[in-house]
């Protein structure tokens, strides 16, 4: 093997994270709920409608979303959380609930385009460890059932959306795809069911994520425009790890003799935070030349009809678990309130614009107070620790855009992102009198002090923040230990 095909395997198997045949028509994009101050549904909605996108994924049947897309002319695949196969699995009453609570309650009384229901998402994964092996197959045959009963067999299609790595290329080249021998038998099951049923087979595919995983991964090749070596199959030349990629799984899908089965690119992005690879250039670069691929209907070398690509994601998320990384909290195009990252061409003389109508809590900050004298470290490094498990800090570690502050700095940006969190409420400033209130913007940029949405409606309190949270996470517990040390 060479050294990009080498590189192709090790992407497949570091991956642990309709007119669908006939072409693309629009721009789709996932909508992520995980925030703690999430921008009201309708402006969203908005900001969907003002920068061209007519699909949009939602990982959850939330209520909000799914109101607010009614009648919108927007296009939606709505999402079930991996937690309820089990329940959709054992019994087909469930999935009927299910279908008319989140379907077709939606179709018929809020006007909402449901096109197509993810069933779970990506649960081959190889850290579940098998858990939904099981059920993943009964909850899309139950779901599927419900949406025939309810008389939505033809209008809402199925889908799975899967990771990479439920298949590997037995040469390091995409012509020799082949799916895991272990899922082989499930997948083919899994196929021939869709294909029967009219649906379609979704998959999720990360170029950032082979070039953080592997400080060896070729980064040319991770974009689309770039000076890589490029990658021979036979006949075929790949240029980006993201074709390579694709075409691994359609020659897989060719080896089980599905070659026809309709593909949709359910997740791809590049985040722009918390990584030293996660930042605005690189994100700009791929995401420009992703969205120029999609305008011009170019499809992979082994399959020249584009198929639906949904970018990930639309917003920023700052309540996402960063087991994997802090850069998981920054895979939106739009920041948290809807203001552009980076100027993007939409196509059709369009360019990227940021949301309308958001409102701001008031224009203060919470810093460490100049006077505070750090005379017991235990009773700082625990403000620190407490303010970073229920806020976000993200943007401090190593690379990211706030790496460049001064040990002051650090602490006042890890007790601002608390405060902003808690809504600005009263005593949230406070850390055993470390803390003061100002209303200086203690920016210094490129790293940004947030002021958080207004979101009325939202009662705060340290419990809310603290559930996914219970125990700082192995990259926040550096980043806090870095920040403390250097102010003592």
């Amino acid at each position: 093997m060479g050294q990009i095909s080498s590189f192709l395997f090790v992407f497949l198997c570091l991956l642990g994270h309709e007119g669908l045949a006939k072409g693309v028509s629009g721009l789709a994009v996932n909508w992520g709920l995980q925030s703690t101050h999430p921008l009201p549904p309708d402006i969203l909605v908005r900001l969907l409608k003002d920068n061209g996108f007519n699909k949009v994924k939602l990982f959850e049947a939330d209520p909000g979303a799914l109101r607010a897309l009614g009648r919108s002319g927007i296009q939606v695949m709505v999402g079930i959380p991996n937690d309820m196969l089990a329940s959709l699995a054992s019994a087909v009453g469930n999935a009927e609930a299910w279908v008319q609570q989140n379907v077709s309650n939606y179709i018929s009384n809020h006007g909402t385009d449901i096109r197509a229901v993810a069933i779970g998402n990506e649960p081959f994964l190889k850290d579940y460890k098998d858990q939904f092996v099981k059920t993943i197959f009964p909850a899309l045959e139950n779901i599927q059932a419900a949406l025939i009963k309810a008389g939505l067999g033809k209008q809402v299609k199925a889908t799975i959306p899967l990771n990479a790595d439920v298949y590997g290329t037995d040469s390091g080249l995409p012509s020799g795809g082949y799916f895991r021998p272990e899922l082989q038998n499930l997948m083919i099951n899994i196929i021939k069911f869709l294909q029967d049923n009219g649906g379609f087979l979704t998959i999720n595919i990360y170029p950032f994520l082979s070039l953080q995983a592997d400080p060896n991964f070729p980064k040319e090749y991770a974009f689309f425009n770039n000076t890589a070596s490029p990658l021979v199959d036979g006949s075929v030349v790949y240029t980006n790890v993201y074709d390579a990629n694709f075409d691994t799984l359609i020659s897989a899908l060719e080896k089980i003799g599905f070659g026809r089965m309709p593909v949709v690119i359910g997740e791809v992005g590049w985040p722009t935070d918390g990584d030293a690879s996660a930042n605005i250039d690189n994100a700009k670069r791929f995401t420009q030349a992703l969205l120029d691929r999609v305008i011009q209907g170019q499809g992979s070398p082994r399959r020249r009809t584009p198929p639906d690509v949904y970018i990930f994601s639309l917003v920023d998320e700052d309540h996402k678990s960063t087991l994997p990384g802090n850069f998981e909290r920054h895979w939106g195009i739009f920041k948290y309130d809807g203001s552009i990252k980076y100027p993007l061409d939409m196509g059709n003389g369009r360019t990227i614009v940021p949301a309308k109508g958001v409102k701001y809590l008031a224009k203060q900050w919470c810093v460490m107070s100049p006077s505070a004298g750090v005379s017991d470290p235990n009773t700082l490094a625990q403000s620190i620790t407490y303010a970073c498990e229920n806020g976000d800090c993200t943007s401090l570690g190593y690379g990211s855009s706030c790496s460049n502050l001064d040990a002051q700095s650090n602490a006042s940006y890890a007790f601002n992102t608390y405060f902003q969190t808690m809504n600005q409420s009263k005593g949230a400033c406070s850390f055993n009198n470390l803390a003061v209130i100002t209303t200086v913007d203690p920016s210094k940029p490129p790293c940004r002090f947030e002021i958080m949405i207004d979101t009325r409606k939202q009662k705060a309190s340290p419990s809310v923040y603290r559930s996914s949270a219970s125990k700082i996470e192995g990259v926040v517990t550096a980043l806090i230990l870095g920040i403390v040390g250097l102010i003592i």
